[in-house]
């Protein structure tokens, strides 16, 4: 770790996914090895070939935004917002009280892999069904993918840098990371970072089954997630939302604030290689790893636990166990618990790397290390220790996860205790 920068503390934490609204329903569920997916209910699935999917359930927008704002929302938009709250009520944060000097101190970064898709989606028929002119004033705003950043920036009065991060499935650990650099280098003193994704429509299975990167396995959705099983078939997408909040390490003891942990390691590459299909060797994931062990001080031996990217597609898996020993080393790699909590939660897509940051902190906090369900038949390409089936007890200190997203993207974070 760089002796001069500040050190960048977690201190508030929100979640909305297919298995909760809240971070401890989440949690709650992947330790019990609960599935979120389930048959698709938001739009008729009939024409599209993936008729499941990982929906959040019983959510009524309404119960955070009021009615007139939340209609002028995507819906990724309104998940963040709840998540946000969250992450702000957890921290014991409020920037439209405390206003001043803080409130420019505050700033925001959210990843998003497609924006709006629902809204696109839907003013997209409005346009085909009836004609241009009836398309929405507010589809420009509902589309574009910074509108969560921008909604939550005016709605928690957080005036310090804002933006968004579009780097696919690998976004919100961009969030992450961006936004801890931001604060150690003195440019802000609070973030909110994260990510959220809804494209549970037709336009956006559709799309994702032409590319041949979701799983078919309709007849028995819980089970179609099974990274690192050698029947795996691909992805299921899934939505929802989650981000932290994270802030100077001395601000935060000064003002007696609950630390969840620390971001110690920052690793970004790229694959150079193929919009969609990661580089064969996994040459470019492994050098993320290593640069965000080097970022944090640590040796390979000394990672705790690792939850990987894991998406359960055939070329993902493969290539993220050659790279993680590549970057560990073979006998560092096979000691380490690698998780994937795909198998349960599905495919968040941009807020994928913010909800698996969050797991990686709950390790440290609980002492337990969720599980890979759907672990069946290895596959002998796949030969790590994945956490099968059940989570495990265990102490974490020092934890890894990675994200990687189409493009190219490779992102790795590593989180310490904090202390």
């Amino acid at each position: 770790m760089r002796p001069e920068s500040r050190r960048v503390v977690v201190t508030g934490m929100g979640a909305i996914t297919p298995l909760g609204h809240t971070v401890d329903e989440t949690w709650k569920a992947v330790l019990e090895g609960r599935s979120g997916i389930g048959p698709i209910t938001q739009f008729d699935p009939s024409n599209v070939d993936t008729t499941f999917a990982g929906e959040v359930k019983d959510w009524d927008p309404e119960s955070v935004i009021v009615k007139r704002e939340a209609r002028r929302l995507d819906r990724s938009a309104q998940l963040f917002i709840a998540a946000a709250q969250q992450a702000l009520d957890d921290a014991g944060l409020d920037f439209v009280a405390e206003g001043g000097k803080a409130a420019d101190r505050a700033g925001v970064i959210v990843g998003s892999g497609l924006g709006g898709m629902l809204s696109f989606d839907t003013q997209l028929k409005v346009m085909l069904s009836r004609g241009a002119q009836r398309i929405s004033p507010l589809a420009v705003t509902m589309i574009i993918p910074n509108e969560a950043a921008g909604v939550a920036s005016i709605r928690f009065n957080m005036r310090g840098p804002v933006t968004c991060v579009v780097t696919a499935c690998a976004a919100s650990a961009n969030a992450i990371g961006d936004a801890a650099e931001i604060i150690r280098r003195n440019a802000a003193d609070v973030m909110l970072a994260g990510g959220a994704e809804s494209t549970i429509c037709e336009f956006g299975i559709g799309a994702f089954n032409k590319s041949r990167a979701l799983s078919t396995r309709n007849d028995d959705p819980q089970r179609a997630s099974r990274p690192f099983d050698l029947d795996r078939d691909g992805f299921v997408m899934s939505e929802g939302s989650a981000c932290v909040i994270l802030e100077d390490r001395e601000r935060a003891l000064s003002r007696g604030a609950r630390i969840y942990g620390e971001v110690i390691g920052y690793g970004m590459t790229s694959d150079a290689y193929h919009v969609t299909l990661p580089r064969p060797g996994g040459t470019g994931a492994a050098r993320s790893m290593q640069v965000a062990l080097e970022d944090a001080g640590l040796y390979p031996e000394q990672l705790d636990y690792i939850n990987a990217h894991g998406t359960s597609t055939k070329a993902n898996d493969v290539t993220e166990t050659t790279a993680i020993k590549q970057a560990l080393g073979e006998r560092a790699a096979r000691a380490v618990p690698v998780s994937s909590t795909k198998s349960m939660t599905g495919h968040l897509m941009g807020g994928a790397g913010a909800i698996e940051s969050i797991f990686c902190l709950m390790a440290t906090v609980t002492g337990a290390i969720p599980p890979t369900i759907n672990y069946d038949t290895p596959d002998p390409e796949c030969d790590l220790d994945y956490v099968p089936n059940e989570s495990r007890e265990a102490k974490v200190d020092y934890s890894m996860t990675n994200s990687f997203g189409f493009g190219g993207h490779n992102v790795s974070l590593v989180f310490g205790p904090g202390s």
